[in-house]
C-alpha cells in the first residue's frame, strides 16, 4: 500500500523534516526566552481549538521538550537525538515513508486528544515513536547517555516500553490514549517485522534444542569389554575381540583377551 502511495505523492515528501522540527522548536524556545512568545499558545488543547484557535492543531508539534532536572543541556540533548534517529530513519525508508510515519503518530495523538477535550496533548509521545522504531532497525547502536555514559539503545528502549506500560495502566485517561496512539504507530509500521523475528527466533531455539539432545544422546556401544567396561565409543581405536570360551557372547578389550577369568554355563569362572 504504501508503494502505491509513494508513487502517487511522493512528490510532496518534506526532505529533511526532522531538521525543520527541531529548528522550529528552537525558534519557539528562543522567542519564549526572549518573552516574544507565549507557550500555552503552542499547547494543543481541543476545547480551545474547537473555539477557534486552530493553528494549535499545528503549533504542538514545534512545543519545545521540557529542561527537567539537567535544564536546557537535556532538551539540546533531545534535539539532537531526535534530529539523528530521524535523519536515520529517512535514510532508511525514504523521506516519504519517514513523512507518513510521522503524519500518522501526529493524526493519532491529534484524534485521541479530542475524546478529552479539556485534556492537553504533547508531542513527546510521536518523539517517543520515532525513538522505539530507530531502536528497534538499530538494538546495538550506542549512545553517549547525558554525553558521558555509553549505552546501547535497546536498554534505553526496553526501558521506554515499561514506562509507556506504567503510564498506561495508572496514567489518567488522556494519557493512556497517547501511549495507545504512539505503540499502534510503531506497530503499524514493525508488526510484520516483530512477527517474523518471533518465528525466527524460535526456530533458532528448535534447532537449537534438537542439536543439543543430538549432542547429548550418545550412540549406543557395539563392544563392551567384560572386565574393565570399555567400549568400542569411549575408546574407538581399540580392536575388540570376543573369547571363544566364555559362554555367551563376552567381549574383551585388548588389554584382557587373553586376561580374564572365563564365564562357564555354571556360574564359575575359570582363569584364562
Amino acid at each position: 500500500m504504501l508503494d502505491k502511495l509513494e508513487r502517487a505523492f511522493g512528490r510532496l515528501a518534506i526532505p529533511n523534516i526532522s531538521l525543520y522540527i527541531v529548528i522550529g522548536q528552537v525558534f519557539v524556545l528562543l522567542a519564549y526566552l526572549t518573552g516574544m512568545l507565549d507557550l500555552s499558545n503552542f499547547m494543543m488543547v481541543p476545547e480551545l481549538v474547537k473555539q477557534g484557535e486552530w493553528w494549535r492543531v499545528i503549533a504542538f508539534v514545534f512545543f519545545p521538550p521540557p529542561p527537567g532536572f539537567f535544564g536546557y543541556a537535556l532538551v539540546a540533548f533531545a534535539w539532537y537525538m531526535f534530529y539523528l534517529m530521524g535523519s536515520a530513519l529517512e535514510h532508511y525508508w525514504g523521506a516519504f515513508r519517514y513523512n507518513v510515519f510521522l503524519l500518522t503518530g501526529y493524526v493519532f495523538t491529534v484524534a485521541v486528544a479530542f475524546i478529552f477535550p479539556n485534556s492537553i496533548a504533547t508531542n513527546l509521545f510521536i518523539a517517543g515513536s520515532v525513538f522505539l522504531a530507530f531502536a528497534w532497525l538499530n538494538p546495538d547502536f550506542e549512545i553517549m547517555l547525558f554525553f558521558i555514559l555509553p549505552v546501547k539503545i535497546k536498554y534505553l528502549a526496553l526501558l521506554t516500553w515499561v514506562l509507556y506500560a506504567v503510564q498506561f495502566i495508572v496514567g489518567p485517561w488522556p494519557v493512556k490514549l497517547q501511549v495507545l496512539a504512539s505503540v499502534i504507530n510503531f506497530l503499524l509500521f514493525f508488526a510484520r517485522d516483530i512477527v517474523m523475528t518471533m518465528r525466527y527466533r524460535r526456530r533458532q531455539m528448535e534447532t537449537g534444542a534438537r542439536r543439543l539432545a543430538a549432542k547429548d544422546e550418545a550412540p549406543a556401544a557395539r563392544h563392551r569389554c567384560h572386565v574393565c567396561g570399555k567400549t568400542d565409543v569411549t575408546n574407538p581405536e581399540m580392536d575388540f575381540r570376543y573369547c571363544s570360551k566364555c559362554a555367551g557372547d563376552q567381549c574383551y578389550c585388548p588389554e584382557h583377551i587373553f586376561n580374564h577369568e572365563h564365564v562357564l554355563t555354571d556360574g564359575e569362572a575359570r582363569k584364562s
